[in-house]
């Protein structure tokens, strides 16, 4: 009889701890728990630890508790000044009421395909109604926030919460890109010659000033020489007075040699003269000393 007692009492352990094994579980701090009863949503438990419930007839599901993120396809975007963009974009969201979220989606792959056609619509609308200078700009800021507030509300209802939209790239399409390529350099090559242009005028501004200024200066020293010179020969002339006022017959010499040293220094000059003419009275004089001597 004890043998028959030990063997139903490892019987009933094994049954109470296969009971017990299937009525316990565990929520990790990562996890969000929903029990379910044949189908139907009977609690939740959003808070990690052991927990309870009926073995057999409950279940449970597992709902992840961390921030998680879906991205977009890249998406053609045609903003209202007419450029098209080529947009890259993602979203950061949690799961904020369990029960919502698996009544709206049941599995996280349809809440991923769900968020992404949102997600997208939302972009297509805002940037439809934006120009491209206000997309690649500082103001992006206010923009993507006004996208995160306008797929949060649509996506609240469904028990997720979206904390962050934000925009991977924006890029022209490759078309475009060559045409805004060839645009910006046309600009900078007008740039380029407005530049050059600039330079030049202001070279030739500076030269112009420094040739005015040169002939100034070429003036002023020509008219400081002349009223020297002017000076000295006034100078000259009340010494040559002065000695022509002592002996007026060395002066009239003085001045007659000076005349012929002045018209004979050239060998190659020819002079066309009476012998009597005044220019050579010293001549004169000299030849007839000379005859005199004789």
């Amino acid at each position: 009889m004890n043998k028959t007692f030990l063997t139903v009492l490892a019987v009933l352990l094994v049954v109470i701890g296969f009971v017990a094994g299937g009525s316990l579980f565990t929520v990790q701090q990562t996890e969000q728990a929903i029990v379910m009863q044949f189908g139907e949503p009977k609690r939740v438990i959003q808070e990690p630890g052991l927990n309870f419930k009926l073995p057999f007839v409950q279940d449970v599901v597992y709902v992840d508790k961390r921030v998680l993120s879906v991205s977009t396809q890249r998406e053609e975007v045609v903003t209202r000044d007419q450029k098209r963009l080529m947009v890259d974009s993602f979203a950061r969201f949690r799961i904020a009421n369990p029960l919502q979220y698996y009544q709206s989606y049941g599995n996280l792959q349809i809440a991923y395909q769900r968020l992404e056609t949102i997600l997208n619509s939302q972009m297509r609308q805002n940037l439809g109604r934006q120009i491209l200078n206000s997309i690649v700009s500082g103001e992006r800021s206010n923009l993507m926030n006004q996208i995160r507030e306008q797929v949060n509300a649509e996506a609240k209802a469904t028990g997720i919460d979206v904390i962050d939209v934000r925009i991977v790239r924006a890029d022209l399409p490759k078309e475009n890109s060559e045409k805004v390529f060839d645009r910006m350099r046309s600009q900078r090559e007008q740039e380029a010659k407005e530049i050059r242009a600039t330079g030049a005028e202001i070279a030739q501004r500076i030269k112009a000033n420094a040739d005015r200024e040169r002939t100034v200066l070429v003036a002023n020293a020509r008219k400081d020489s002349e009223i020297l010179r002017g000076e000295g020969d006034g100078e000259k002339n009340r010494i040559f007075a002065d000695a022509f006022g002592k002996d007026e017959d060395f002066f009239a010499f003085y001045r007659s040699m000076q005349a012929y040293r002045g018209s004979m220094s050239d060998s190659d000059t020819s002079m066309v003269l009476s012998p009597t003419s005044e220019f050579f009275r010293y001549f004169d004089q000299q030849t007839t000393g000379d005859r005199a001597t004789n």
